[in-house]
């Protein structure tokens, strides 16, 4: 195979791998995850079929600006969701690149978030990240598809662009084994009302952890209310003044935890010699102000926004390296696509002073 035909695809199938391992290791990558056997067998390869680092930087040369787009949808105006920009920042640093936001509503129609696309297309952005402040489903801007793109904290129905989301399943699963583990056996969960996948996917997470426990996971007491401080308390008041109360509570969000704990105070229960309570999000300025610390699962808002920049300069080196070979590359509608869903970033449980053994029951 001549050497001017070979490109970035001809050596990763070569060398059984992909193409964004070929582009970590020819291009010394200290980020990369690549064993030394497989940076032996790429290097190997590309020298055999002619794909030399010439190429390579010639291909990284060829990057319109250096600049990555962010379109963010409240992300910037929320404290806690505000790490994802920070953590796509660094990560764009480290690598050369350059980050630009624009800062959109989340009620914003969907021809102003093609307009935030399109003016980002405008100043020539290498890729874009598009942000939402929760994890939700997207209708993503049709053109958004022009360049290199990744979703962060939001899915579309067909999974056309890649994702990162939180593991909802897996961060409720964390409250609730904490709570299983001080000897909690009476769990209540207040949950969402709003149809959005955190909803589904904590209760989920929820019931099917009190399952592997050896407990009636699908019986086990839900109050569904608005995510708010106040429709926690409601929700509270409820499932504490029932016939046969929990004596631990996960909440939705912390700022549910922060109206069941006042509403535990009305009732005269404290936390957690009487009540135990595990939070969801980690919003500091909420969960460690309470009284006891409230402690809670913390969404992975900064890793989130460091591995869809890294997933956004992967392709964006890939399409420059299968350009400057002359193969087609695959920006444009559905380059992107095709995954197999959005990968899942853990949600670690922060643990404070609302969790204790339960009280002794006459």
């Amino acid at each position: 195979m001549g050497s001017r035909n070979v490109g970035i695809r001809d050596v990763a199938r070569a060398a059984g791998v992909s193409a964004t391992t070929v582009s970590h290791v020819l291009n010394d990558a200290p980020y990369a995850r690549v064993s030394p056997e497989t940076r032996e067998k790429v290097k190997s390869t590309a020298v055999r079929l002619g794909y030399g680092p010439n190429r390579l930087a010639r291909a990284l040369r060829s990057r319109k600006s250096g600049v990555l787009g962010l379109v963010s949808e409240d992300v910037a105006t929320t404290p806690h969701a505000g790490r994802i920009i920070l953590g796509a920042d660094e990560a764009a640093r480290a690598r050369g690149y350059t980050l630009m936001i624009i800062n959109t509503a989340g009620s914003a129609d969907h021809g102003s978030r093609e307009a935030d696309v399109e003016s980002l297309l405008e100043r020539q952005v290498d890729g874009i990240l598009y942000a939402t402040m929760y994890h939700r489903y997207l209708q993503a801007p049709a053109n958004l598809g022009k360049v290199p793109s990744v979703l962060v904290d939001a899915v579309t129905a067909d999974d056309s662009f890649p994702a990162v989301v939180p593991d909802e399943c897996g961060g409720a699963a964390a409250a609730v084994e904490a709570l299983l583990a001080a000897g909690h056996t009476r769990i209540g969960f207040i949950n969402n009302t709003e149809d959005v996948p955190s909803t589904v996917r904590r209760l989920q997470g929820f019931r099917d952890t009190l399952t592997r426990a050896g407990l009636d996971g699908s019986s086990a007491p839900v109050e569904p209310a608005s995510s708010d401080a106040a429709g926690g308390y409601a929700a509270a008041r409820r499932m504490l003044g029932s016939g046969h109360p929990p004596s631990g509570l996960f909440c939705y969000n912390d700022r549910m935890a922060m109206g069941a704990y006042r509403a535990a105070a009305e009732l005269g229960l404290s936390i957690p010699g009487d009540l135990s309570v595990v939070g969801f999000d980690d919003q500091e300025l909420i969960a460690a102000s309470l009284h006891p610390g409230l402690s809670t699962v913390a969404l992975p808002h900064y890793e989130m926004g460091a591995w869809a920049a890294d997933r956004l300069i992967d392709a964006i080196e890939a399409d420059a390296m299968e350009a400057e070979s002359g193969e087609a590359p695959r920006t444009g509608a559905g380059a992107r696509g095709g995954t197999s869903g959005p990968v899942l970033l853990g949600c670690p449980l922060v643990t404070r002073g609302s969790v204790a053994a339960p009280p002794e029951r006459p």
